[in-house]
């Protein structure tokens, strides 16, 4: 027993990011092998998908391991090496062979008559299985795809149904603000946005200009909903009647950010006060 907490002490843990679905997990290093580890590194862990080429993005302690979204203990992947010179050739390599991937992959989808939308070909480093990213309406039946597939490529065959926003985060590159599509860059979960949040932030409606990548509404709506909520909670509601230095009040507008709010007196007249000045 004793040496097995030893064996725990001299261990390190990190997260890590691999695969084209910036998927996330936690691997365990022995101190020895961790000199230098450090955001960014490279290193080669092995999943449940085969030998992958993986970036350390920090130390995982046991708040950032909670904060992981929907993750498997019995999935975390387990550390192989530093990524060498040769790793890190061989998996640009297999990247750049990945657009004649899709060619070939596209036309055997064409000839078969699939009804699907071919979005990406992923190359696993050790080569173990070859990831077919697709959209479709409904399930398809592509047994027979992943047998010519197969014949094709000679390796295993990963089929992988996603949706709109997964097609974004694998294919897009810039957004809006002129930064790297959040999907594409750290997301690791695709929550929700709705037209509520849009309203309550007082963000335009116009469909072009609240509208992603994957023509939903953009991820970003969500980030400041919560806050926006708390302001609205401690700012006096549209039609309450308000005292002001000035005398009562009706509150005909808000910015919630600002924390103030427009009264109409009786007399037609308006002002802008801040909500420490009204009882």
């Amino acid at each position: 027993m004793k040496n097995v907490a030893r064996s725990c002490e001299r261990m390190k843990k990190y997260i890590i990011r691999y695969g084209a679905m910036r998927t996330h997990s936690v691997v365990k290093v022995e101190d020895a092998n961790a000199d230098g580890f450090f955001h960014g590194v490279e290193i080669v862990v092995r999943t449940s998908r085969g030998l992958e080429l993986a970036t350390i993005l920090c130390e995982a302690t046991d708040d950032r391991i909670a904060k992981l979204p929907s993750r498997n203990k019995d999935a975390d992947a387990v550390f192989v090496r530093r990524a060498s010179g040769a790793d890190l050739a061989k998996s640009a390599a297999m990247k750049r062979l990945e657009r004649d991937d899709f060619e070939r992959c596209d036309r055997i989808v064409e000839r078969m008559k699939i009804v699907m939308k071919l979005v990406r070909i992923e190359r696993i480093l050790g080569g173990e299985k070859l990831v077919v990213y697709y959209v479709a309406d409904g399930r398809v039946d592509f047994r027979e795809l992943v047998r010519a597939l197969a014949a094709e490529f000679q390796t295993r065959i990963e089929m992988k149904q996603i949706g709109a926003r997964d097609e974004m985060k694998l294919l897009a590159d810039v957004g809006d603000c002129g930064r790297e599509v959040c999907c594409n860059a750290f997301m690791t979960e695709m929550q929700s946005v709705t037209m509520k949040m849009t309203k309550l932030q007082k963000a335009t409606l116009d469909p072009t200009k609240i509208s992603g990548r994957c023509g939903k509404l953009k991820c970003c709506l969500r980030y400041e909903y919560e806050v926006y909520n708390e302001l609205r909670n401690e700012t006096p509601a549209i039609g309450r009647v308000v005292a002001t230095p000035h005398g009562n009040g009706r509150v005909i507008a808000q910015e919630l950010l600002a924390q103030r709010v427009t009264v109409e007196f009786p007399s037609g007249e308006t002002c802008s006060f801040s909500i420490e000045e009204l009882r």
